[in-house]
């Protein structure tokens, strides 16, 4: 039961801070006007994404750990869709922060204001796939 409840753990934790980023950091972010929103994207950003990174990776591995150790299934897809969150920061949503954190853009630009609103959705994609590897590994605990 150790890797269910280190899998469960890492996917509640990494679903619970993605929905406060979803629902009050980046929305407050954006109320204080795109070039402070911009601004504070860097440091914001830099902590969270270890954070994030780690947590992902931790789930990934216990739900395949769990499942390899004679674990139902739903453990091996729970751990997957907790893993899916590294390649899709990867390819959807890199080129996004990449752009938000050049020293050259805008900060007060359209533009700007448009790629913190494309982050906040690519955003939500990652907190949607943690909360449901979080709801898996709970429903196979209580079951």
């Amino acid at each position: 039961m150790i890797l269910e409840a280190i899998a469960t753990g890492a996917a509640g934790i990494f679903g619970g801070a993605a929905l406060y980023i979803n629902i009050a950091e980046h929305p407050a972010r954006l109320e204080c006007g795109t070039r402070l929103a911009v601004t504070v994207f860097a440091p914001s950003y830099r902590r969270a994404a270890l954070m994030q990174a780690s947590l992902a990776g931790l789930g990934l591995l216990a739900g395949i750990g769990a499942w390899l150790r004679g674990g139902e299934v739903w453990w091996l897809a729970g751990g997957l869709i907790m893993g899916s969150v590294i390649p899709f920061t990867f390819l959807a949503i890199m080129s996004t922060n990449k752009q938000l954190l050049a020293p050259d853009l805008e900060r007060e630009s359209k533009e700007a204001a448009i790629l913190l609103y494309r982050w906040g959705r690519l955003h939500a994609v990652r907190t949607a796939l943690g909360l449901l590897a979080f709801s898996i590994f709970v429903w196979r605990l209580v079951i």
